[in-house]
């Protein structure tokens, strides 16, 4: 097993698994750590309570995935949609959950949810359109049409001011103070895949199906572009801000990560460094929330930690049909990981090895 270099000890232990029947599609942390949901191709949705060790099954099997997952910033909403065009909602903050409402969206396959940073408000797409419903009112805010393809991927402003859409040709962004304005449009020559907000707000990603990256900052129209990658780039993942005050962008493309660091000098752009180590195809990545460890999972059944996002400082292993999907706590004190044969990992941090970054 690889360890690290401070410490000479492992940083995370497992803590918890569990099986489910079809591989592993979601996971989604509330924002204090205490609950995880975890979703499967089967259909089935999980909620897991790491304090007591309890997990309850909100859904078992309905023979049509569930495919997203997010818990509402105070913690009280999860939010699950997938193939059958429906958006559940169950309410998780008392002793039981329970089934809010669903949301029926016939003959549409709703795989982008998320909620607002500080609101019970939740985006969801369906095929051209996305629609903010607010839970507590059990109301539809408003309903975008993206109009030029399916949405292919949604993210809130950190500061939940904008929501922005991802898709053929472009992103576009509507304020939330008034929905019927007019978006506002970011070209991308080919299509967004994947659409990330740097977590202080200050810059826009896009991964798009041309091989390509763009990054934007805030309000500046035109976008720093890196290209080069050997197919789509299908996720990407933002870290704190470093010493250089400008976080660090890694990007997922087949088997390797690119991790992007951005020059002093804002005309010499973004310069990468290629993590190579993995032999199966990149499924997740994600930064240890506020620091710069970078986890990243994969086909070949490993999952890595990235100090500093450039070497490997710990290895972990169990699903023996590789990883699909991965997620940290929000306080990054434990680690969540699905498998393709279903399996379901939780690791937690150690005593020891505190003081990894």
């Amino acid at each position: 097993m690889l360890r690290t270099k401070k410490h000479k000890q492992t940083v995370l232990q497992r803590l918890w698994n569990t099986q489910l029947s079809d591989y592993v599609t979601a996971l989604a942390w509330s924002p204090n750590g205490t609950q995880l949901a975890a979703s499967s191709g089967a259909g089935e949705v999980l909620l897991y309570t790491p304090e007591t060790g309890k997990s309850t099954c909100l859904q078992s099997s309905q023979g049509e995935s569930v495919d997203a997952l997010a818990i509402s910033a105070d913690g009280k909403f999860l939010a699950a949609g997938g193939q059958a065009g429906t958006v559940w909602i169950w309410q998780i903050d008392g002793d039981s959950p329970t089934l809010l409402t669903t949301l029926e969206h016939a003959r549409t396959w709703i795989d982008r949810l998320q909620w607002h940073p500080t609101s019970p408000e939740l985006a969801f797409s369906f095929g051209r359109y996305v629609q903010v419903w607010h839970a507590v009112d059990q109301t539809v805010v408003t309903t975008l049409n993206f109009e030029d393809s399916s949405v292919l991927d949604l993210v809130w402003h950190p500061q939940g001011k904008e929501l922005s859409l991802g898709g053929n040709q472009s992103i576009k962004t509507w304020q939330r103070h008034d929905w019927d304005e007019d978006p506002e449009v970011r070209e991308v020559g080919g299509a967004s895949v994947a659409v990330a907000w740097s977590p202080d707000g200050t810059y826009l990603a896009s991964g798009n199906n041309d091989r390509s990256v763009l990054v934007w900052e805030k309000d500046s129209p035109t976008p720093w572009r890196m290209q080069g990658f050997p197919g789509k780039v299908r996720q990407l993942a933002w870290s704190k801000p470093t010493v250089r005050d400008a976080p660090l962008l890694a990007s997922v493309s087949v088997e390797g990560i690119v991790v992007w660091t951005k020059a002093a000098d804002p005309s010499e752009g973004w310069t990468p460094q290629v993590l190579d180590a993995h032999a199966g195809m990149v499924q997740a990545i994600s930064f240890r929330p506020d620091t710069l460890l970078l986890a990243s999972a994969a086909e070949d059944g490993c999952l890595y930690l990235w100090q500093k996002a450039r070497r490997i400082a710990q290895m972990l292993e169990g699903a023996s049909s590789g990883f699909s999907c991965l997620a940290w706590s929000g306080q990054g004190t434990m680690l969540a990981a699905g498998g393709s044969g279903g399996e379901l990992f939780v690791w937690t941090e150690t005593t020891k090895g505190r003081g990894f970054k």
